[in-house]
This record gives C-alpha cells, sequence and structure tokens, in this order.
C-alpha cells in the first residue's frame, strides 16, 4: 500500500491530523474540510470517506470500506476498526414509496433519514457488515461478518445477523493490554 507523505497528508484540507497517521493514495477523500482525523489512525485502499466524520486515536479503516457522514456525522472511537467492506451511513432514504428517492431528485420530493452514527471504543465490525443511520455501537462490541446493524447495541456483546441479534458476552481481556500497550515506549 502507498500511503500519502505526511506533507500530503497535511495538504489534504483536512479538519484536524494527529501524528502518524496514514491514508492510501487509492482512497477517496470527499469533504475534507469535515474530516478529522487522530493519533495513528490510517485508512486502506480503495475507502470512500465522505461529509462529517471523526476519527479517533489507533482506529483502523481497512480497505473498500465506506463512510458516509454527512450531515448528521459519523464518529469512531479510539481502537475502532472496520473490517474490509464495512458501509457505515448517517443519511438513508425513505424506501417506502411514500417519496421519492435518489440524490438527483430535490429534497421536496423525499423523505430522507439523518442521525449520526458513533462507533465507540474497542468496537470491530466484520467485513461487508452495514451500520444504518441513528445506530451507536456501545464500547467493546463485536460486530460479525455480514450483520446488519439498524439499532443501538449494549456493551461488550458480540452480534451476529439480519438483523443484528446479540448472541453472548465480548471478553473484556483487551482492556488490559490496551494499558499495556500505551505504557511502551513511543
Amino acid at each position: 500500500m502507498a500511503y500519502y507523505s505526511e506533507e500530503e497528508v497535511l495538504g489534504l484540507g483536512l479538519k484536524y491530523v494527529g501524528k502518524n497517521v496514514k491514508i492510501s493514495k487509492m482512497a477517496c477523500i470527499y469533504n475534507t474540510d469535515q474530516i478529522s482525523l487522530d493519533d495513528n489512525s490510517r485508512i486502506d485502499d480503495f475507502c470512500i470517506i465522505s461529509g462529517s466524520v471523526t476519527i479517533g486515536k489507533y482506529v483502523h479503516v481497512t480497505p473498500m470500506c465506506l463512510i458516509a457522514g454527512g450531515k448528521p456525522g459519523v464518529t469512531l472511537h479510539d481502537f475502532a476498526t472496520l473490517a474490509y467492506g464495512v458501509k457505515v451511513f448517517s443519511q438513508s432514504d425513505d424506501y417506502s414509496g411514500a417519496t421519492m428517492v435518489n440524490s438527483l431528485v430535490p429534497k421536496q420530493f423525499k423523505n430522507e433519514i439523518f442521525a449520526s452514527v458513533t462507533i465507540h471504543r474497542h468496537c470491530i465490525v466484520g467485513t461487508n457488515s452495514v451500520i444504518m443511520p441513528g445506530v451507536e455501537l456501545a464500547e467493546g462490541c463485536s460486530v460479525g461478518a455480514m450483520t446488519l446493524v439498524n439499532k443501538s447495541t449494549a456493551p461488550w456483546g458480540i452480534y451476529l445477523g439480519t438483523p443484528a441479534r446479540r448472541v453472548k458476552e465480548r471478553q473484556k481481556n483487551l482492556l488490559e493490554l490496551e494499558q499495556q500497550f500505551l505504557r511502551l515506549p513511543k
């Protein structure tokens, strides 16, 4: 993977850039003035990031992810991970047929859904999962591959399926490992 240099990252016009931020040259970043990337975060190849997006420390957005922050925004807190192909949406059309859909149709003919998305610390979202507007993934949640998350979660659960359902508790050993990791010399 070829990443932008530090100088190139700073030249993108991002709202905020922390230290040691890595962005693939093959990622597409739109609305850069609305996007913040904190220390040690990374965006890999073929990702699309747009709208209001805030990415915390040690967040990894792996290849082929889409984060559509729109106006409401998407926030990924420290140590969150989006596996290959995850899609996160803060806006959606109304698919019921009561109104028109499509970004080419004027707003007066549509009933769009706008709601922020928050992915808290130590969440991991499995490959090809979809996070819908208004969802809050509570701290420590694990979302299995190909899961549709259309409702907020409770902390430290493992969620699977379409729609997502809690199947068991997630271990918290990683909290101790986080403390050890943060004590390492940088």
